[in-house]
């Protein structure tokens, strides 16, 4: 078995380090310049982009298995942009979001420091950490196999989810009919974040396909760290909270009835019972 290469995964940690400070670089500046925090929502995706071509480039000559790599800077690419897209176009027009503007007032010390610390360096911290099943499945020699083939298809559902989750909510939010309605169809019917438990998914169907050898097993950081993310912190968690801050008895209702996270099919409330 060929020994695996720590020197150039380090290398590429680096490289991928030093590319994503750059990027969140050029982000904060425009930010500040355009007094709009709510930019960093639009190259998070994006961001993931940037280490996976980095980590491809690095990689090129390298014992990496070449299918490997290809599939997983495809894969990246085409969740990273996807993501980045549909927020750019979510957001456009809307000013920013509230969250930052919330966060600005506590500022304390130098601008630029602050932002660092709160938002584009916290925010880069984790593209690196989130991204380490990328890095390494560059320098994995094996084969794709029966793993690898289980990575792609759990990619392939997470992405359905996020892709079709948000597109849904999308085409619900652009009828004007649906004002202060909750979102509770399609794929709402059964999980109540689809998109959240897809973007969960693509982190495990990645780490699956780090698994070219026992080395890949440390990067099981990256899926632990966004699905705790997504459900507790800067998804799910907060989230709610301002849904049922906004929608009372009626989000109780939809809480009751559809799964948090894990999709099921979504069952009557104790209010639907009794009414019936």
């Amino acid at each position: 078995m060929t020994e695996f290469p720590w020197a150039a995964v380090g290398l590429n940690i680096l490289l991928s380090i030093i590319a994503v400070a750059a990027l969140m670089a050029v982000v904060m500046g425009v930010s500040i310049r355009a007094k709009n925090h709510s930019l960093i929502d639009i190259f998070w995706g994006p961001a993931f982009v940037v280490v996976a071509v980095v980590s491809y480039l690095a990689s090129a000559g390298s014992v990496g298995d070449s299918t490997r790599r290809l599939v997983v800077l495809v894969l990246t690419a085409v969740w990273g942009l996807r993501l980045g897209l549909h927020i750019g176009r979510r957001n456009r027009g809307h000013g920013e979001d509230p969250r930052y503007t919330a966060l600005m007032r506590h500022q304390t010390g130098s601008l630029v420091g602050y932002l660092v610390r709160k938002v584009y360096g916290l925010q880069g911290l984790l593209v690196v950490v989130v991204s380490l099943p990328v890095q390494v499945a560059m320098y994995e020699s094996a084969p794709l196999g029966l793993l690898g083939g289980v990575g792609i298809a759990v990619w392939l559902v997470g992405f359905v989810f996020e892709a079709v989750g948000d597109q849904q909510l999308t085409r619900f939010k652009a009828d004007p009919a649906n004002e202060g309605r909750i979102m509770d169809r399609g794929l709402w019917a059964w999980t109540r974040h689809p998109n959240y438990f897809g973007d969960a998914c693509i982190w495990v169907g990645l780490f699956l396909l780090a698994l070219g050898s026992p080395v890949g097993l440390l990067t099981v950081v990256s899926p632990i760290v966004m699905t705790t993310l997504l459900v507790s912190y800067s998804g799910k968690a907060l989230l709610e909270k301002g849904m049922r801050r906004k929608r009372g008895a009626a989000y109780d209702d939809y809480i009751e009835r559809t799964s948090g996270f894990f999709p099921r099919p979504p069952r009557r409330s104790a209010r639907t019972e009794g009414a019936s």
